[in-house]
């Protein structure tokens, strides 16, 4: 099989662990017999340094040619980076809404699963953790208040400013789709988390979702408030399967859910659209004051390489080929800075990922 992947390294430590995620995924092919044609593309910051905007057409219809994208981190330090001195939109992360929306990337799907051998860098209580989790977000990444309309001005003197929080009836119903679908894959439990108490736009939520629910009744819905949940989380993450939430909300609770594996290091993601196309990333930030050290953890990107094989490219052997080489890497002892723990062997970025690719 042959595929075509863009492939947009990004900044501070994103152009590291694409490329130990691009070093697995050659040993895949290598080992499959497949082939991964990549082209290298700009955006976030390395695009505003090149091009003078975060995302041009270029890149966008480069991965719109493409089977799928492989990401890393976008964006700098916002205290210290030139970058933020830029308008909102001129900034590294309107890139990111920028691509999402070209591609039309409506479904962020981030596995959240707490390794045994990981289990005592879990913050969480130790009867906590060793009950185990294994769950997913999916948040809806192209509405809500990050894409409304906004504006800031004076009233009455005052400086005000406006964001709008705007959801419809598709577009609650297409992400509660692939919820209830990716949960009959799974444990069959949806967990629809909103702010009904209080907001117009999770009342319709509520609504839309008990709607899409009848079509699945192999599958058990629970409805939890946005507070509540996050309470949840850290309380007994085991409760959860599938949770579906809007865009806001599903960066926070992600965001809280990767933090309890241990690491953001460990969080892969996946944002799809309607087809098999896919853009995949890790779940973490550039970490700028790592970049370049050969310290950043590459598991969570090459974990999302695997969600590609996976989800875009039906290659369900060779994603479960890349998950028992992380497993086996975490077996043998083998820790980059973030997850070390005592009696463990601490490795660099790059040794992680030719030791994953050597068990594959």
């Amino acid at each position: 099989m042959i595929k075509k992947v863009a492939v947009i390294k990004g900044d501070g430590i994103g152009p590291e662990i694409v490329t130990e995620a691009m070093k697995v995924l050659d040993k895949v092919a290598e080992k499959f017999g497949h082939r991964f044609d990549y082209t290298q593309l700009l955006m976030g910051g390395a695009s505003i340094d090149a091009n003078g905007v975060p995302l041009t057409e270029e890149t966008i219809e480069a991965c719109k040619a493409s089977d799928a994208v492989l990401m890393g981190s976008i964006g700098g330090d916002t205290n210290t980076s030139p970058w933020y001195k830029l308008p909102a939109d001129k900034r590294p992360e309107a890139g990111l809404l920028g691509i999402r929306k070209a591609l039309g990337l409506f479904a962020n799907l981030r596995p959240c699963l707490l390794y045994p051998q990981l289990s005592g860098a879990c913050p969480l209580k130790e009867e906590i953790a060793a009950k185990g989790f294994d769950m997913l977000i999916m948040r809806e990444l192209t509405g809500g208040l990050y894409f409304g309309a906004r504006k800031t001005e004076e009233v009455d003197g005052v400086t005000t400013a406006t964001d709008t929080l705007v959801y419809s009836e598709k577009e609650i119903r297409r992400i509660a789709v692939k919820a209830f679908e990716v949960a009959m894959k799974r444990r069959k439990k949806v967990t629809s988390v909103d702010k009904a108490n209080v907001l117009d736009s999770s009342r319709l939520w509520r609504k839309v979702v008990n709607e899409v629910a009848k079509d699945y009744p192999e599958v058990t819905l629970e409805h939890m408030l946005v507070d509540n949940s996050a309470m949840q989380l850290v309380k007994d993450p085991a409760q959860f399967d599938v949770m579906v939430t809007e865009n806001m909300f599903g960066d926070i609770l992600s965001d809280e859910a990767s933090m309890i594996t241990g690491s953001i290091g460990m969080l892969p993601s996946a944002s799809m659209n309607e087809t098999k196309f896919g853009l995949y990333e890790p779940s973490g930030g550039s970490a700028p004051d790592i970049a370049g050290q050969d310290k950043a953890n590459p598991i969570a990107t090459i974990l999302s390489a695997a969600m590609m094989l996976r989800y875009s490219f039906d290659l369900t052997d060779e994603a479960d080929a890349v998950e028992a080489a992380v497993v086996k890497v975490l077996d043998q002892g083998y820790r980059t800075g973030d997850i070390m723990s005592e009696g463990c062997t601490k490795v660099g970025c790059a040794e992680m990922g030719s030791l994953i690719a050597a068990n594959i």
